[in-house]
């Protein structure tokens, strides 16, 4: 029985192929991108996950269960202890303080995306949190997945590498089989016009997606 699940991922298949193909993650997968483009899209990315986790904290206001409640809640720790380090080892290479990064105003792509969560969330229940932040967490185990079949050794790349391999890894799609799993518990039940909705959402979110990468390509304010 196909999940509902693999039906919001698949609503925005067309838009998740082109980020392979962004001259952003083509310069991650082949070593070239400038790294003051990736400065700048670290210092970006960390404030994303700041309200990120605000999203998954939403998630645990939002719960009707205790089982959902504590899920929710460990993904807020796993996101500022966890995928945050990948970041945090990138900004003492890239001579970025803590300082820095948290002072930094966001960028309007990145405030319109992180604004956009946090209204579907505030404005909804557990299925549209989940939907909100669904997009972003499984997109970029795709990405890292596709650029490793096309070219194993660039995990090893010096610089990139530790990005490539952090969303390539079997323990990153692992975490994202049980976002998944969740989500697909909270909305495999949900009417025609609620899953309409949360379509919406996760269709929306893959599009600030696209516009997140090309707002660190171009470095925008």
């Amino acid at each position: 029985m196909k999940r509902k699940v693999d039906e919001l991922i698949a609503s925005a298949k067309d838009i998740w192929a082109g980020y392979d193909e962004h001259p952003f993650v083509r310069g991650i997968a082949d070593g070239t991108l400038d790294k003051e483009k990736f400065k700048y899209y670290m210092i970006q990315d960390y404030l994303y996950l700041i309200d990120y986790a605000r999203v998954f904290a939403l998630g645990t206001v939002k719960s009707t269960d205790s089982e959902t409640m504590k899920l929710c809640a460990a993904y807020v720790k796993q996101i500022l202890d966890g995928e945050m380090d990948i970041h945090k080892g990138y900004m003492h290479r890239l001579g970025i303080s803590l300082e820095e990064a948290e002072t930094t105003k966001p960028a309007l792509d990145n405030l319109s995306y992180t604004s956009y969560m946090l209204r579907a969330a505030y404005d909804g229940g557990a299925p549209e949190v989940m939907a909100a932040i669904l997009s972003c967490a499984v997109s970029y185990e795709v990405i890292g997945r596709h650029i490793v079949e096309k070219d194993p050794k660039a995990a090893e790349h010096e610089f990139y590498g530790e990005w490539i391999s952090g969303y390539s890894a079997p323990e990153y799609a692992e975490a994202n089989r049980e976002l998944e799993a969740l989500t697909e518990r909270l909305i495999a039940d949900c009417g025609d016009e609620r899953f309409a909705r949360l379509k919406e959402i996760f269709i929306n979110c893959s599009r600030y997606e696209g516009a997140f990468w090309d707002m660190a390509w171009e470095m925008r304010a």
